[in-house]
């Protein structure tokens, strides 16, 4: 299938679908909302999950983390480039760009070795296994205890009465995290990584 992309507003729009809100606030400003919810601290080890322009990799590098941002895409990646608002993304020293499929690329990453995660992908409709319970125990994995994730859904079909946060806030649980709110200026849950991680009450035999 052939898709349409193109920057607009300063967000990328792929077949029509903007990645970015651009509403109620620039994409620039969301990107450095979702990062600063995060509380990173200084060379904080961040993944970055869809790249897309680059905001969210470059405000966390402004802010001193070591960023390991993942774009399977390489059409957004073009369009990065050209994009005047992502100056800096291919050539800052603590970004590392790493143009992979997300859903196969974290499964190879080591244990615990991430501070904080920002997993801003697709809408459900295009990108489905990056809001799998499988996909959401490997980002459990790959977090450090008492790490951070911030995982963007927005609200699609909520007009029809679909509930797609519902089932990502079970699927969160369900693979270990905890504390999973809901932050509504920006469409999205927080979650942790449990300090100690959970045991099995033992068998009754």
């Amino acid at each position: 299938m052939v898709q349409h992309y193109r920057l607009v507003d300063g967000t990328l729009e792929i077949d029509g679908v903007r990645m970015h809100q651009t509403v109620r606030k620039t994409p620039l400003q969301d990107a450095a909302d979702k990062v600063a919810a995060l509380r990173p601290d200084e060379a904080m080890a961040v993944l970055d999950i869809c790249t897309g322009l680059g905001y969210s990799a470059l405000s966390a590098a402004r802010r001193g983390c070591w960023v390991t941002t993942i774009e399977k895409d390489p059409h957004v990646l073009a369009l990065a480039m050209q994009n005047p608002d992502s100056e800096g993304l291919f050539d800052h020293r603590r970004i590392k760009i790493v143009n992979e499929d997300a859903y196969a690329f974290v499964p190879t990453l080591a244990d615990a070795s991430f501070d904080l995660i920002l997993h801003d992908p697709p809408r459900f409709s295009m990108a489905g296994e990056l809001y799998s319970g499988a996909f959401y125990s490997q980002l459990f994995r790959v977090l450090k205890a008492g790490g951070r994730l911030f995982h963007y859904t927005g609200t699609p079909g909520s007009a029809r009465g679909k509930n797609l946060p519902r089932g990502v806030k079970d699927r969160l649980l369900a693979a270990g995290f905890q504390h999973v709110t809901w932050v509504e200026d920006l469409l999205g849950f927080l979650a942790e990584k449990p300090l100690v991680a959970r045991t099995r009450p033992p068998l009754p035999f």
